[in-house]
């Protein structure tokens, strides 16, 4: 599971002192252990796309923190958010390309904006940004 290979990736990061690195794998993974039990309470399981999600919301997290630190004229903490964002995308799927995209809605009976949203949250959460498959759509 991913859950595991973040956890490995964070004791890495603590035995080469990679403060970064650590704080961003700690993070996440105290974040899927809060989703953990609250899916337990559920009866439900976490899953490698819970975990993608919880990565991707991370990732845009820190994207904020980043232009507030720019903003701010904070490059250093600014290029320490950036690392974050690198060692975190490590653990994503590969996403989706808009032309990749484009074939998915071209091979769509139902084009319509929830239609096409819910098949892609559906089928392909994790693998595809959201807010691009809306622009496409809208483009058509």
């Amino acid at each position: 599971m991913l859950i595991n290979d973040l956890k490995k990736a964070n004791l890495q990061a603590m035995k080469s002192k990679d403060k970064d690195a650590r704080a961003c794998l700690s993070t996440v993974i105290s974040k899927v252990m809060l989703l953990d039990i609250e899916n337990r309470k559920k009866n439900v399981e976490t899953t490698d796309a819970d975990v993608v999600r919880l990565i991707q919301k991370t990732i845009k997290e820190l994207k904020d923190e980043i232009k507030m630190f720019t903003e701010g004229g904070r490059e250093d903490s600014a290029k320490g958010s950036q690392y974050q964002i690198d060692v975190l995308s490590k653990y994503l799927p590969k996403m989706m390309s808009e032309d990749e995209i484009r074939k998915v809605i071209d091979g769509l009976e139902d084009k319509s904006m929830k239609n096409v949203m819910m098949i892609f949250k559906k089928d392909y959460a994790g693998k595809v940004d959201m807010s691009l498959v809306s622009k496409i759509v809208k483009s058509l």
